[in-house]
């Protein structure tokens, strides 16, 4: 069973670009890159897709010596000419052989007609520097886990996802899709761990799967190793990653080691660029734009929370519970939230922020923060009160509008509030499921009060 991915717009936006450049597409692995392009590739007239960890694809390119060669022996060998009708041509695990990468920057210059998409695992910790993609010859586009939106679809409730578009969401929605939503934070957004409940609706039938994609994740650190020291540090991290996801970190010490924090830090950064996990750094501003502050403990989000649930062995707690927020401390939901605002952004250089209040000693801390037009919007993942949100008051406080965000197991709800310090500021409060439509809120709140 398979079904269309969000990012197909992303594709059809990037194939009608008028100065279109061979499209990189970048991801775990297991995330679904090749049947996203698969399923894109049924709208051209010709569709031709490489693999080049088999011998006969990867030939095309170590064979010839020109570009104009290789493009004549892969439409040859398809049987279609070169004056055909929108060919696209798509390059699946290129990292194998790092002449098809240079070459990316010929389809560019040399076969613009070409519709080009590479894909592959590990890019960016497999490639040599002199390996790496032509600058300013390819463009760049993220896939990530399923949204919750995407999930609705792939399980068959249409009517719901129709729902959760809509903006305000309808009020008799609220239910079913919060019921919706505890189904999807317990199994996650890996697309296989999705098929497999949409096909029998068996969570026991999705452990295998669980153990076969988080094995998978740990062979590959002899792909992402290049010495014995590196490598045991490696394991070590990818077998921590999940038991500290949610939480700030420290380098030293991670995952109650004795590697130090240059080992732990070059082998989370080598994880982050296999887009297993991304460190999240905080900032202390309340303007646009939003600075990272690398001197300070980064927030630890994984690539899953589907995953993180099963090992940790969350998931039986999970089951019933009527608020995630009190889930394991909290941290359940907001890795959660994290991961839906990420699930719809499919640019490398999209990032997550959270906001500390600037002060040695200082506890203040704000779960996320939002550029959005010419604000840095302050977001909290909260089960509590609006008068509990000190955090946020005390970023209100110091910014210069008067929106603010709390994600909950409530119904969506507007309504003022006033910090201790007397600004009064628009508190939006929506329900934990609208995490990826956090920005179309943002948008309606502005059109609604003439923000």
């Amino acid at each position: 069973m398979n079904f269309e991915r969000d990012i197909s717009t992303e594709l059809t936006r990037w194939a009608e670009a008028p100065h279109r450049k061979p499209l990189v597409l970048r991801g775990a692995r297991q995330v679904g890159k090749t049947t996203a392009v698969q399923t894109f590739g049924q709208k051209f007239d010709h569709f031709i897709s490489l693999n080049l960890e088999k011998s006969a694809d990867r030939a095309f390119f170590t064979r010839f010596d020109r570009i104009e060669d290789t493009v004549a022996a892969i439409l040859f060998s398809h049987n279609i000419t070169l004056d055909a009708n929108r060919i696209l041509i798509f390059i699946d695990e290129i990292q194998t052989e790092p002449k098809a990468v240079a070459w990316l920057r010929y389809f560019y210059e040399d076969f613009p007609q070409l519709y080009v998409i590479a894909a592959g695992s590990l890019l960016e910790t497999l490639l040599e520097p002199q390996n790496a993609f032509p600058v300013g010859r390819v463009e760049y586009r993220v896939l990530r886990p399923v949204s919750f939106s995407e999930f609705l679809k792939a399980i068959g409730e249409n009517t719901a996802a129709a729902a959760l578009d809509e903006v305000p969401l309808p009020v008799y929605a609220y239910p079913k899709l919060m019921e919706l939503f505890h189904v999807y934070a317990l199994i996650g957004g890996m697309p296989e761990i999705v098929q497999q409940y949409a096909l029998y609706r068996d969570l026991t039938r999705l452990k295998p799967v669980y153990n076969t994609l988080l094995t998978a994740y740990q062979d590959d650190v002899q792909k992402y190793a290049n010495g014995t020291l590196r490598t045991q540090t490696l394991e070590h991290c990818i077998r921590s990653l999940f038991l500290e996801a949610g939480k700030r970190i420290t380098f030293q010490g991670f995952g109650q080691s004795n590697y130090n924090s240059r080992e732990i830090g070059e082998a989370l950064r080598t994880l982050e660029k296999a887009m297993l996990c991304h460190l999240v750094y905080p900032v202390t501003q309340t303007t646009l734009p939003p600075i990272p502050d690398h001197k300070r403990q980064p927030w630890l989000q994984v690539l899953d929370t589907g995953l993180m649930n099963y090992f940790c062995g969350l998931q039986e707690s999970l089951i019933g519970t009527k608020d995630l927020g009190e889930a394991y401390q909290g941290k359940v939901i907001q890795h959660w939230i994290g991961q839906q605002m990420l699930a719809t952004k499919h640019l490398p250089l999209d990032r997550l922020h959270f906001w500390v209040r600037d002060k040695s000693q200082s506890v203040a801390e704000v779960d996320f923060v939002i550029p959005f037009r010419s604000l840095l919007v302050p977001l909290e993942v909260k089960s509590g009160k609006s008068g509990k949100l000190k955090s946020l008051q005390l970023f209100m406080d110091r910014c210069d509008h008067d929106i603010a965000l709390r994600l909950y197991a409530g119904e969506l709800l507007l309504h003022p509030a006033t910090t201790p310090a007397g600004k009064t500021f628009r508190l939006l409060n929506l329900p934990y499921f609208l995490g990826e439509k956090v920005e179309a809120y943002l948008a309606w709140l502005s059109k609604s009060e003439g923000a």
